[in-house]
C-alpha cells in the first residue's frame, strides 16, 4: 500500500488499519480502500489518481471558510477560526439575522462568512447542551407489533391492537411506555426473509400495520366494493384464526396483498371537506420526501422493487422520464400518498391513546439500522446512500467470518453535502408520533464497517461520520419533538462513545445477558444491580436473544444444535449455559431474591427493579411464559423468524383480550406497580 493511498483514505475518513476485539492490529488491504473511496466519488485506482485526488482534497479544504456543517451545543459562540476581516451572522431558520453570540436559539440556521472578495455559507445547528431524560423511572412492555395479535386481526397485530395494548398496560398495570420494533415500509413483493430491521424505506411506515376498519371511509363502502371488503375481512379472520390455533405462522404477504385489496376500496370513498383538508395538509408537510416514496411504490408496482433493473429513464428520480411515469401512474401515486397518511393517522391515535390512558412515555420506536439496498430510500437517496458497499461488523470471537448486514451505508460526504437533511428526515419521522426513539447500533453514528460488495466481510474497513454533526441533528429533532433517545450500544463499543451518548442525555441500552463484572471479555460473575448504569433502558432479552424461559431451561441450545448453529459439542454449550443461568440465580439468592413464589422469571425482574435504571423493560413474550425466540440471527431458511404469535409456555398463541388473565402477567406488573405510584406522589 503506498503513503498516498493511506493519506487519501484517512483524509476521507477511512480506517486504514483497525483493532480487533482481540487487541490484535490488523492492516486493510488496499483493494478495499480503493472500493470504499470509488463509493464514495473519489478515484484513487493508480498511485497518479490517489495523488491527484488527495492534492484536489486538500486545495478544497485549504480553500473553504467554514467546514460543512457547523454544530454548536447549548448556544455557545461557534470557534470558526475565522480571519480577522471576516464578517459573519447567522440567518434564523424562522426569519431574520442574528449575530454569532451566547443566545441563539435552538434550531437549523444557515451561518453566513464574508471575507473581501468572497463569500461562504453552511448550516448553522444550534442544539441543546443535554437532552433530558426522563426525571422519573418508568416501566413498559417491549413488543414486535406483529406478533401481537387479537382477535380482531388481519393475520398480525395492528395499529389497532397497538393501542389497545397500549392502553390496558398503562390503565391496568401502570405501563408507562411500549416500545416497538420498527414498522418502516417493506419492499413489495415476495418476503423471503421478513425481517422489520430491512426495510424499503426509513421513512414512512408501512400500510399493512393499519387497521382497515378504523379508517373513517370503511363505513361509507356501499355495494359490490362493500361486498369485496367483507370478503378480504371473511378470509383475513380465517387467517387469523389459524394462527391463534397453532395452525399456521404469521404470514405478512398474505395479510399484505388482503388488506391491499380492501384498502383500494376504501380509497375510493370520497373524503370529506375536513378530511380532504387534512390529507391535503399532510402532503403538503411531507413534500417531495412523500412525492419520492409514493413515485417508487407506484413504479415497484409496475416494473417490480428492484429499480436498479429498470429502464435507465426511471433509474434516477429526479429525471424527465420519472416525471412523465410520475403523470401516468397519477392514480396510483396519489393511492400511495393516500394509505401514509391513513397509517400516519393511525400512529397518532396509537400514540395519543398511550398518553390519555396516563402513560408518561407512550410510544418508542425504533429506527433500524439501515435499508435494503433496492428500496424507495435507496433511490431517492443514491447521493447519501453508499451504492456498490454493505453495513456489518468486523470478524470477532461470536462471528469469527464478520458479517455482512446487506444494507448500503450514509456516505459521509453525502450526508454532509445535503446539510444532514436526510438523516434530520428519518429521525422526524420516527420522532413524529413517540415519547422516545431507539437508535438501532447507535455506533454507527460514530463509524460503520463497510464491506465492498462481492467481497467476505473480513475485507472491510471503518469509515468515520461526523459524529458531531449526526448527534447534533439527532438532539435538536428530539429536542423539537419533546422525546428521548435510547442508543442501542450493545457488543464492541468504540471507546469515548458512551461518554459522548451520555453527555448529551441519549440514555444507553443494558440487557442482563451482557451485564458482568469485567464486561463481556473479561466477565467473572453477574454485575451487581447497583453496578448498572442509571441512565439507560435496562431489560432481560431482546428479540435476537432467547426468551428468559428458554434460558432458564437452557432449551436454546437445544434449538441452536438442531440448527446446526454450534461450533462446539453440544454438552459444552449446555455446560457452559447451566453455568451462566446458576451464576445469575445465585446472585437472585445472595439478594433474598430467590426463592420467590412467583417464580424465577419474576425474581429475574425484580432484579431489574433493584438497578438505578430510569428504563425497565419487559419483553411481552416473557410475561407470557413463551420459550420461542422471535429471531436467531442468520437462520432465515431454517427458522421461523418473525413470523411467530406471543404464545404461552406449551407453544400455544395468546391473544390480546386474554392478556389480563394471565397469572404471569399480573405478578409482573406488581413488580413495578409501585414505580407510577412513587411519581405521583412526589
Amino acid at each position: 500500500m503506498t503513503e498516498v493511498l493511506r493519506e487519501l483514505a484517512r483524509a476521507h475518513g477511512t480506517a486504514t488499519a483497525y483493532t480487533t476485539d482481540r487487541g490484535r492490529r490488523v492492516a486493510v488491504a488496499p483493494d478495499t480502500l480503493v472500493a470504499v473511496l470509488a463509493a464514495c466519488g473519489v478515484d484513487a485506482a493508480t498511485d497518479a489518481a490517489a495523488r491527484a485526488a488527495l492534492a484536489a482534497h486538500r486545495e478544497r479544504a485549504a480553500a473553504r471558510l467554514l467546514p460543512e456543517c457547523v454544530v454548536v451545543r447549548g448556544g455557545a459562540v461557534p470557534s470558526l477560526g475565522l480571519p480577522g476581516n471576516a464578517t459573519a451572522e447567522a440567518e434564523l431558520e424562522g426569519g431574520g439575522t442574528a449575530a454569532l453570540s451566547g443566545s441563539l436559539p435552538a434550531g437549523r440556521h444557515t451561518l453566513h462568512v464574508s471575507v473581501p472578495g468572497r463569500s461562504e455559507s453552511a448550516p448553522l445547528l444550534v442544539v441543546p447542551e443535554r437532552l433530558p431524560v426522563p426525571a422519573a423511572r418508568h416501566w413498559g412492555f417491549l413488543v414486535q407489533l406483529y406478533s401481537v395479535l387479537s382477535r380482531r386481526s388481519w393475520g398480525m397485530g395492528d395499529l389497532g391492537d397497538l393501542a389497545e395494548l397500549a392502553s390496558w398496560s398503562s390503565r391496568a398495570l401502570g405501563a408507562d411506555f411500549v416500545q416497538l420494533g420498527p414498522l418502516h415500509a417493506v419492499e413489495p413483493g415476495p418476503l423471503p426473509d421478513p425481517s422489520p430491521y430491512r426495510p424499503g424505506s426509513r421513512r414512512y411506515p408501512d400500510p399493512m400495520h393499519l387497521r382497515v376498519e378504523a379508517i373513517p371511509e370503511y363505513a361509507y363502502l356501499t355495494g359490490e366494493a362493500r361486498r369485496n371488503a367483507d370478503r378480504c375481512v371473511t378470509r383475513a379472520r380465517a387467517l387469523n384464526e389459524a394462527v391463534l390455533r397453532g395452525e399456521a405462522l404469521i404470514d405478512r404477504e398474505t395479510v399484505r396483498l388482503l388488506k391491499h385489496e380492501a384498502l383500494r376500496a376504501v380509497h375510493e370513498v370520497p373524503l370529506s371537506p375536513g378530511r380532504a383538508a387534512a390529507f391535503a395538509e399532510f402532503t403538503a408537510r411531507e413534500g417531495s420526501d412523500l412525492t419520492d416514496f409514493a413515485t417508487w411504490s407506484a413504479l415497484a408496482g409496475v416494473h417490480g422493487g428492484a429499480w436498479r433493473s429498470w429502464p435507465a429513464g426511471l433509474r434516477d428520480p429526479r429525471s424527465p422520464a420519472v416525471a412523465r411515469a410520475r403523470e401516468e401512474l397519477a392514480a396510483e401515486v396519489g393511492f400511495h400518498r393516500w394509505l401514509a397518511w391513513v397509517t400516519d393517522e393511525q400512529l397518532a391515535a396509537a400514540q395519543a391513546a398511550a398518553t390519555d390512558a396516563g402513560m408518561g412515555i407512550g410510544l418508542i420506536h425504533d429506527l433500524a439500522v439501515g435499508v435494503a439496498p433496492e428500496g424507495a430510500d435507496t433511490w431517492a437517496l443514491q447521493d447519501c446512500l453508499a451504492g456498490g458497499m454493505s453495513v456489518g461488523a468486523p470478524p470477532d470471537d461470536f462471528n469469527p467470518h464478520g458479517q455482512n448486514w446487506g444494507q448500503p451505508p450514509w456516505r459521509p460526504d453525502g450526508l454532509a453535502a445535503s446539510g444532514y437533511r436526510p438523516w434530520a428526515g428519518l429521525l422526524r419521522a420516527g420522532l413524529r408520533h413517540a415519547g422516545a426513539l431507539r437508535i438501532d447500533h447507535v455506533m454507527g453514528l460514530f463509524r460503520l464497517w463497510w464491506v465492498p460488495e462481492g467481497r467476505p466481510p473480513s475485507e472491510g474497513t471503518y469509515v468515520r461520520y461526523d459524529a458531531e454533526a449526526m448527534l447534533g441533528v439527532l438532539m435538536l429533532e428530539a429536542h423539537r419533538a419533546g422525546a428521548a433517545v435510547i442508543g442501542e450500544d450493545l457488543g464492541t463499543v468504540e471507546a469515548g462513545v458512551r461518554r459522548a451518548l451520555d453527555e448529551r442525555g441519549i440514555l444507553g441500552t443494558a440487557v442482563q445477558r451482557f451485564e458482568y463484572l469485567g464486561g463481556s471479555e473479561g466477565r467473572h460473575g453477574p454485575l451487581p444491580p447497583d453496578q448498572w448504569r442509571r441512565d439507560c433502558l435496562a431489560t432481560l432479552t431482546t428479540h435476537d436473544l432467547p426468551t428468559t424461559a428458554a434460558w432458564l431451561s437452557g432449551e436454546h441450545v437445544g434449538l441452536r444444535a438442531r440448527l446446526g448453529l454450534l461450533t462446539r459439542p453440544e454438552a459444552e454449550e449446555q455446560a457452559e449455559a447451566a453455568a451462566e443461568r446458576d451464576a445469575w440465580l445465585a446472585e437472585l439468592e445472595r439478594l433474598g431474591l430467590l426463592p420467590d413464589p412467583d417464580g424465577d422469571v419474576v425474581a429475574l425482574h425484580r432484579f431489574l427493579g433493584r438497578t438505578p435504571a430510569r428504563l425497565l423493560g419487559v419483553w411481552l413474550p416473557d410475561a407470557t411464559g413463551d420459550r420461542r425466540p422471535q429471531n436467531i440471527p442468520g437462520t432465515s431458511t431454517v427458522h421461523p423468524n418473525w413470523r411467530l404469535p406471543v404464545s404461552d409456555g406449551q407453544g400455544r398463541p395468546v391473544p390480546l383480550e386474554d392478556l389480563p388473565g394471565r397469572p404471569l402477567v399480573a405478578a409482573l406488573s406488581r413488580v413495578f406497580a409501585d414505580l407510577r405510584q412513587h411519581r405521583e406522589n412526589t
